[in-house]
């Protein structure tokens, strides 16, 4: 049944947990497209890992570093699409409206700068993990802290890689969270170990066309049913969520345009242009130019899936305008509001939901992969070979990279635990904790690329200084929002349609409480105005700290800018120092000229 048909009845028939159950209608033929897809990966892994075997420490990380553009182009787009973004846009623009989307003019942005300015150099330098770019630049030390940096937003951020689509599956099937997720991870970590990134690379392909196919399929099937693409507009612009973000100048409002253009522009430079999880497959391409093209068609790919997953959000609200599924408790969290449209939508037919579902875990799959195989290079290349005198056999090397995909996977599904407890919604929640780690990795490769004059020790000491700044910040807010003491506006919603019963929870924020009666809030401190700032800001906020510690220190502590590999810089500033150089020489040649002249007046 469907909203529509709710109001063909004036009084509900069933109850919230009756029509709950009837939504969790996930058969035999879906669990068997979801177990296809997971054996289709693993078959890749044997593949890769059995039959054409991979040989040696550079064929396992990056490929042979002679992949294809296009394959590589869709792994980028999987490992950067997570189940966070499938599940996560269409609960912000449900909640908060279409603001978000505008963040798209932020990933074009980032393309141009990527192209132009970060990865020529990781290109033409040839490294295996992006970290060995900070040692040439400035030193050990820094390289072990981008490692460090690198490491603990890996370990933040995957666990709610896996927790989102084991919501999803929840949500269509009943199954626990907690044992669907290491059943998923086992498939990939074994794929990931035995095949590399290649194995990774092509499930990523595969995953794409998953993802990208239920996702489409959702969109279509949903407008038709809901009664076409006019009503899902009309809906959405009468309830406020059809909206153009505002051009408030206040950093405290959560979306702004500046916010979404210039925060989120260098939110997603952090996570495509500095980080390995990304960096490794353009190294995986035998040229610049095939990388730059393969970063284009990943951008163009992006904004796509964005602007499906932000209409999907918009057909979430068009179907259930009437009967709001959080306030009834239908869905039992923000981010299964996806989940539970496919099961109003795609129920009645077989296999599809399920093919749903495996679009979501394609997506969680990818970004799993990614991850385990890139920290796999940084344990390799950061942790152990810098401090080990005589190289690692070839056979010792494979069993230490497999050892670290397996340690941690195994970590990262123990940690699902934690993030169940947030409470957040995952698009806001990931976007905070990578900006403890990313606001000032981003900081120390800027100062590098951009800035010759700055040296090892404000490279170490702002870096240092982001990273505490940021933890306290980014930890403090979000305790704060998950306490409920910083709360944002939400679009109205509304329970006057619903065609089930649900147990009425009395709106307390509409009515004024007693004189006599204090709210346990009293008794907690007012959170600080800062931990109001935009979560888009937070990354900025990271990196600014850390280059504006970083440019005071090294300025006391100043060092010879001609020391340096103008390989090192961005390629404009290479050609700004060597024009100055030139200028120098010329000058240096003409006062050298003038000086003979003189002596040769003199001597006549």
């Amino acid at each position: 049944m469907t909203v529509e048909d709710s109001m063909e009845d004036s009084q509900p028939s069933w109850s919230v947990q009756e029509v709950g159950e009837m939504m969790r209608s996930f058969g035999i033929w879906d669990y068997a497209v979801f177990t296809f897809m997971l054996a289709c990966c693993g078959f890749v892994g044997i593949y890769f890992g059995f039959i054409k075997k991979s040989s040696g420490v550079d064929e396992y990380l990056v490929g042979g570093r002679n992949m294809k553009t296009f394959p590589v182009s869709l792994s980028l787009i999987a490992s950067f699409i997570s189940g966070i973004s499938l599940l996560g846009t269409p609960t912000e623009v449900y909640v908060h409206g279409t603001s978000y989307l505008f963040i798209g003019i932020a990933v074009i942005i980032v393309g141009f700068l990527m192209s132009t300015i970060y990865l020529p150099i990781f290109h033409e330098l040839k490294l295996t993990s992006t970290y060995e770019y900070l040692e040439k630049r400035f030193d050990k030390k820094i390289r072990l802290l981008g490692s460090v940096l690198f490491s603990i937003s890996i370990m933040t951020w995957l666990p709610i890689v896996i927790y989102v689509p084991a919501l999803a599956f929840n949500q269509v099937t009943g199954v626990n969270v907690h044992v669907v997720t290491p059943f998923v991870c086992i498939v990939c970590i074994f794929y990931t170990c035995v095949g590399g990134l290649r194995a990774v690379v092509w499930t990523d392909f595969i995953q794409t066309f998953i993802m990208f196919g239920s996702m489409v399929l959702i969109v279509i099937k949903g407008t038709s049913d809901v009664g076409g693409f006019s009503l899902v507009i009309r809906r959405n612009l009468e309830s406020g969520r059809l909206e153009f973000p505002t051009t408030d100048c206040n950093p405290l409002t959560r979306h702004t345009i500046w916010s979404l253009v210039v925060g989120g522009c260098i939110h997603w430079l952090q996570i495509s242009g500095i980080n390995q999880n990304m960096v490794q497959r353009y190294l995986a391409l035998p040229t610049l130019q095939s990388a730059r093209r393969a970063l284009w068609c990943f951008t163009v790919g992006v904004l796509i899936l964005l602007g499906i997953c932000g209409y999907a959000g918009m057909l979430i609200y068009a179907w259930y305008h009437v009967c709001d599924p959080l306030t009834t408790k239908l869905a039992g969290a923000k981010d299964q509001l996806l989940p539970l449209l496919v099961m109003n939508i795609l129920r009645e037919f077989p296999g599809l939901p399920g093919l749903f579902v495996a679009g979501v875990f394609s997506a969680a799959l990818s970004s799993l992969s990614t991850g385990l195989n890139s920290m796999a290079a940084v344990v390799l290349e950061d942790f152990i070979k810098p401090f080990k005198k005589t190289p690692f056999s070839p056979k010792v090397t494979d069993i230490l990279l497999k050892l670290t995909v397996i340690i941690l996977g195994v970590l990262c599904v123990a940690l699902v635990f934690v993030v169940e407890k947030t409470g957040s919604h995952v698009l806001q929640l990931s976007t905070n904790l990578a900006s403890i780690t990313g606001g000032p990795s981003l900081g120390i490769f800027s100062m590098g690329i951009l800035l010759p004059w700055v040296n090892a020790k404000g490279a170490l000491i702002g870096g240092l200084a982001g990273l505490g700044f940021m933890g306290w910040f980014s930890l403090s807010a979000e305790a704060a929002i998950a306490s409920g003491r910083i709360k944002f506006d939400e679009k109205p919603v509304s329970t006057e349609g619903c065609y089930y019963s649900f147990p009425q929870v009395e709106n307390l924020m509409l009515l004024e409480p007693p004189d006599n009666i204090l709210d346990n809030d009293d008794f907690l401190p007012e959170p600080l105005a800062l931990y109001r700032l935009s979560y888009l800001w937070y990354t900025v906020t990271g990196a600014l700290v850390t280059m504006t510690i970083g440019l005071i220190v090294s300025c006391i502590t100043s060092e010879n800018v001609e020391k340096l590999d103008p390989m090192l810089l961005a390629p404009f500033i290479r050609r700004l120092l060597k024009n100055k150089q030139s200028r120098h020489e010329s000058g240096n040649l003409e006062m050298s000229l003038e000086v003979h002249r003189t002596a040769e007046e003199n001597t006549a």
